[in-house]
């Protein structure tokens, strides 16, 4: 029986989770270099170690209510397609193990989400926890303006 790790984290009142594997780091957040002209859910770019990464605000893209960064809130940096990007997110909340055979497809009767972001779900505990499916969060439109963005401002963001 497989055992697959998760970071389970918060957006708005709904549990998500990323594969640990997936994870690069976790930030407290910091300064981020706003870009004008971008879509609402790119909330702009971080200098991270003299790497320009893009930070997407995960509310937004789900399309929830904003909220004020506060003391819980996080950004969780990603490997996705050889770039680094940013996710900021409610809350962190802890590592969890999932057995592999308590993962499965997406019902259809979840509606509270956006379906088209999520590879499957967890059933922990009696609760169903959205897994992110990260191939999803950027169609490729969006991934190649983020990469010539990224271009773009680079010299600006590592002042």
């Amino acid at each position: 029986m497989a055992i697959k790790q998760f970071i389970q984290f918060y957006v708005g009142d709904e549990v998500y989770v990323i594969g640990l594997t997936e994870i690069y780091q976790i930030l407290k957040p910091q300064e981020i270099f706003k870009v004008p002209n971008t879509p609402p859910f790119i909330e702009g770019f971080l200098n991270l170690r003299g790497k320009v990464l893009t930070v997407f605000n995960l509310r937004e893209r789900f399309n929830m209510p904003i909220r004020e960064i506060d003391s819980d809130t996080r950004i969780l940096i990603i490997n996705y397609k050889d770039m680094l990007l940013g996710f900021i997110v409610d809350s962190v909340t802890e590592i969890i193990r999932v057995p592999e055979e308590e993962i499965v497809d997406v019902p259809d009767m979840l509606d509270n989400v956006n379906r088209r972001y999520l590879a499957n779900v967890a059933k922990v505990d009696e609760k169903l926890i959205l897994i992110l499916d990260l191939d999803k969060i950027l169609t490729p439109d969006e991934e190649s303006q983020v990469v010539d963005m990224v271009k773009q401002h680079k010299e600006d963001v590592l002042k």
